[in-house]
């Protein structure tokens, strides 16, 4: 069976969502095809014995380019903004996270004068033009901006922070830094997790006339044929599209290529390498210390955050919905057992006795972040793979030259579903013009 469609969206996560919904104002036939049951991808939220847990720590960015995409297209983004403070910990020492203006002063981590360099370094992040650190690692970047040691730590702990990355010789200085002052900006954690985002652009999906497929697994993606794509699926049956947009990783977009890649394209999304981490997420019925929201490791790459006491995230108000989270580095062999016991060490220290409380538990030794790790120079290379292919379109967290995670997924789907557009408008007027009469 064949079926042909105007545009087929690759992808039902975030990415896929809002090109879809873009894309729906026109009259153009679109179909989304999800290879899970349901969609999501990395922003779906699991409800496990009435608790709401997102697959590890998510929070939006209150200046970043997702939120404002989302409202644009009339998604209602419920939850509130984390106090700032809690711990950064440090061979079993706790120092008051100099985040916020009491702890600023309080804290025994710094110094009067690192405290001064600590000031100045924050403000020259908010007025830096990121643009300029183009040819930079956020390494190279931090050794230049920090004189202290002290203040290099807080630097590299407030990168893991705010893009999950954790190798600050390879990223990208102008990636990090233009995260990282979205990040100073507030975030959002919200109530229901994440899921409610995709639940709100799924139903106005389905409202404007876009066609959703589950369990539909993209094998192919032939770009031979005179005009059109020909999408071959893991069933065998075939779509036909005038356009494809696809929001895989850039793995999955390789192999569904195959030989119908170009070389160049290829090697790009061969080379790609994902952001990884761990995460264990926990619900309880109550915290054995509630003073205890948020804490981080200075020179250990481990998070911790009690997500419940700012977002609904539980059917019992009273009960805590934490995650805790170690960022990988892209050279790390993982090791399941000692991962997970490293996790609820950390756990151990900051909430004692928190086993006997457990509602629920999910550990999860891998995870991917973000599909790519943001390296220099990769904003040529994705602005050249963008157009190896004429009406293949790429988007999800990766594919955004300047931003990653949620920022990337939706800039990257919009841009995709606007360039199109664009092609549109300009065929329809070269066909109006070639039909006019000469005179």
């Amino acid at each position: 069976m064949t079926q042909k469609w105007d545009i087929v969206i690759v992808g039902g996560g975030l990415a896929g969502y809002v090109a879809a919904n873009y894309l729906s104002k026109t009259n153009l036939s679109i179909i989304l095809l999800e290879k899970g049951k349901k969609g999501g991808g990395r922003a779906r939220t699991n409800k496990m014995k009435e608790q709401y847990l997102n697959l590890g720590p998510h929070a939006l960015y209150k200046k970043g380019k997702a939120k404002s995409i989302l409202e644009d297209l009339g998604i209602h983004l419920q939850g509130r903004s984390p106090k700032l403070g809690g711990k950064f910990i440090e061979n079993n020492i706790d120092y008051a996270a100099p985040l916020s203006p009491l702890a600023f002063f309080t804290t025994s981590l710094l110094n009067g004068k690192e405290r001064m360099e600590w000031v100045a370094v924050l403000l020259k992040v908010l007025r830096i033009d990121p643009e300029k650190l183009a040819e930079q690692s956020y390494q190279q970047w931090v050794k230049q901006a920090a004189h202290s040691k002290k203040v290099e730590s807080l630097l590299y702990i407030l990168g893991r922070l705010s893009t999950y990355c954790h190798a600050p010789g390879r990223v990208s200085a102008k990636v990090m830094v233009s995260t990282l002052k979205n990040a100073l900006g507030g975030v959002l954690y919200l109530d229901g997790g994440w899921q409610t985002i995709i639940d709100q652009l799924h139903n106005k999906a389905i409202l404007s006339g876009v066609q959703i497929q589950s369990h539909t697994l993209v094998k192919q993606i032939d770009p031979a044929l005179q005009g059109e794509f020909k999408l071959i699926l893991a069933n065998g049956e075939e779509i036909h599209s005038k356009y494809v947009i696809c929001t895989s990783g850039p793995h999955e977009l390789n192999e569904m290529l195959a030989e119908k890649g170009t070389p160049y394209l290829k090697n790009f999304l061969a080379q790609v390498t994902a952001v990884r981490g761990a995460t264990l997420d926990v619900a309880l019925t109550q915290l054995p210390n509630p003073k205890r929201l948020f804490a981080m490791g200075i020179t250990d790459p481990l998070y911790y955050s009690v997500h419940s006491t700012y977002a609904h995230l539980s059917n019992d108000p009273k009960n805590a919905v934490l995650h805790v989270f170690k960022y990988h580095h892209s050279d790390d062999t993982i090791e399941g057992t000692s991962v997970k016991n490293e996790l609820e060490q950390f756990l151990d220290k900051l909430q004692p006795g928190w086993q006997q409380y457990v509602i629920t538990r999910r550990f999860i030794p891998t995870i991917t972040v973000n599909q790519r790790l943001p390296q220099i120079g990769d904003e040529l290379k994705l602005l050249r793979s963008k157009t190896e292919i004429p009406r293949l379109y790429i988007a999800g967290d990766w594919a955004s030259p300047d931003s990653i995670l949620a920022d990337g997924a939706a800039s990257s789907g919009k841009q995709a579903a606007e360039e199109i557009l664009l092609n549109e408008m300009s065929e329809n007027r070269a066909n109006y013009e070639r039909r006019l009469p000469t005179i």
